[in-house]
């Protein structure tokens, strides 16, 4: 999208050490210019919004609940016009912030700005949410920590809003439109390959931990052994569970609450508030990567004396019992030195002599195990698994010996496809990277994309490449 592009011709000083030049037409004003607090409320007919980190101001309907609930008196929600800046006061130092293109209402907690007409709202929209005006909501909030700031008005107010004439501020709109309409597609179509790719991964795992499949030693042409999977051959018995089907002979089926040391457990009901990274991590979901490992930019801790009491150890596993992830297996790792778990969390300590942490963890990742999921979810209104439904999960039992054989070939099989997921997510990032530093090229004046912008054929009117990108960015803000 980016060749032929060039810087302008002549630039100025902004007066900005952050921002640098700007192009010889452009000005910089401060935020209150072009931007002026709204108070507004008693509109209880009108939509309830909300503001989404990644997709910025959504009707609430359209968050599957992962944002805040909403007050029960909403008398005192603020007005939001389209066209409209929304800021979550609390969140907008991570870019959970935007431009209304909806009428309705939203927590009194927000910061709600009425633009200026200098201002094209969706140039506004890009503007806004880019890592420069992010930097500085970053400096002008209050707080200490990476947990939460908190940004108001009048701190706010001497922000610099970078304002180029009205015909190019709808050029940048429109080759960013048609530029992300492209990342769009090549994201959606690399996480369809992630989905096929994961499917073929939940395949080959349910039928090993299932007895499906049975490891075979067989023999290659120049008389070398080899062991691999194939179709079992054992004789088989009926589980008695319709989602696991005949189980070998020799395999015990088992419910959970006997597979492991103890009880499972709910951890501790405290607010992410800490990142002393002297104390022990407080585990969330929120903390956990795609393939199981922990993220390093999440890192939240819990004072020693809140943590004894809901500790983890390596062979560990996770459940999550409610929120967007419910469902999900997580296990802990020797890279966990010291840690503690969340609430939404349910631990389970696996019994050794009985079940394999890791073959436990590899039901986990089975479609028999997600065929459970479903069946618990058909009996209930709202999605959540307890521990009194995740202690009755049946689990089939090879003898250990058998477990360990099964894992090492599992590993080998998916193996090839784990390198191709994180070869695709990396794709991913990479491409979401290019969409980040393209637009802030493009609203600090670095490149210039009138003429490439004129040459652009118009978008569909029903087509929002915003609203695409919401699809394809739906990260929970809570857990």
């Amino acid at each position: 999208m980016i060749e032929g592009l060039k810087p302008y011709a002549e630039y100025k000083e902004s007066g900005q050490e952050w921002l640098g030049q700007v192009p010889r037409q452009w000005a910089a004003f401060p935020l209150c210019r072009v931007a002026t607090p709204k108070s507004e409320c008693g509109r209880t007919d009108l939509e309830l919004l909300s503001v989404y980190l990644h997709r910025g101001v959504i009707r609430y309907a359209d968050s599957g609940g992962q944002v805040h609930k909403p007050s029960l008196d909403l008398s005192k929600y603020q007005v939001v016009a389209p066209g409209d800046f929304v800021l979550n006061n609390q969140q907008a130092w991570r870019g959970s912030i935007g431009v209304s293109k909806f009428q309705g209402i939203i927590s009194p907690a927000y910061v709600v700005l009425k633009l200026s007409p200098k201002l094209n709202p969706d140039y506004a929209n890009y503007l806004f949410r880019s890592p420069a005006m992010v930097a500085q909501y970053l400096a002008a909030s209050r707080g200490v920590g990476d947990i939460q700031r908190n940004l108001f008005y009048p701190d706010l107010r001497n922000s610099i809003a970078i304002v180029p004439p009205p015909d190019e501020q709808a050029a940048i709109v429109r080759f960013l439109d048609h530029a992300n309409r492209k990342i769009d597609g090549f994201i959606r179509a690399k996480r369809k390959l992630i989905g096929l790719l994961n499917e073929q991964k939940q395949a080959i795992i349910h039928r090993a931990v299932t007895g499906k499949d049975e490891v075979r030693m067989v023999k290659d042409e120049n008389g070398n052994s080899s062991f691999i999977l194939q179709p079992s051959t054992l004789p088989k018995k009926p589980s008695g569970i319709p989602w696991l089907g005949d189980i070998p002979q020799h395999w015990e089926v088992r419910r959970l609450r006997f597979c492991i040391v103890g009880k499972l457990s709910y951890g501790a009901n405290a607010a992410a508030e800490f990142d002393n990274p002297d104390w022990p991590r407080y585990l969330r979901i929120t903390d956990f990567n795609n393939d199981g490992s922990l993220r390093a930019d999440t890192f939240r801790s819990l004072p020693p004396h809140v943590a004894k009491d809901y500790p983890v150890e390596d062979g560990d596993i996770l459940f999550a019992r409610s929120g967007a992830t419910v469902g999900k297996a997580f296990l802990v790792r020797t890279e966990i030195e010291k840690a503690c778990y969340a609430g939404y969390l349910i631990r389970a300590r696996p019994n050794a002599d009985v079940v394999l942490p890791t073959f436990l963890f590899a039901f986990t990742q089975s479609t028999a195990f997600a065929c459970w999921k479903d069946a618990i979810f058909n009996r209930a209104t709202i999605q959540n698994i307890g521990a009194d439904k995740y202690a009755n999960l049946i689990v089939p039992i090879p003898p250990i010996a058998e477990q360990q054989a099964i894992l090492d070939f599992i590993e080998k099989d998916i193996a090839p496809l784990r390198t191709a997921i994180a070869r695709t997510e990396r794709e991913i990032a990479l491409m979401q990277e290019y969409r980040t530093r393209l637009t802030a090229d493009l609203v600090t004046g670095k490149l210039d994309v009138r003429e490439a912008a004129a040459k652009l054929p118009d978008l569909p009117a029903d087509t929002s490449a915003e609203e695409e990108l919401g699809k394809l960015l739906e990260e929970p803000e809570t857990e």
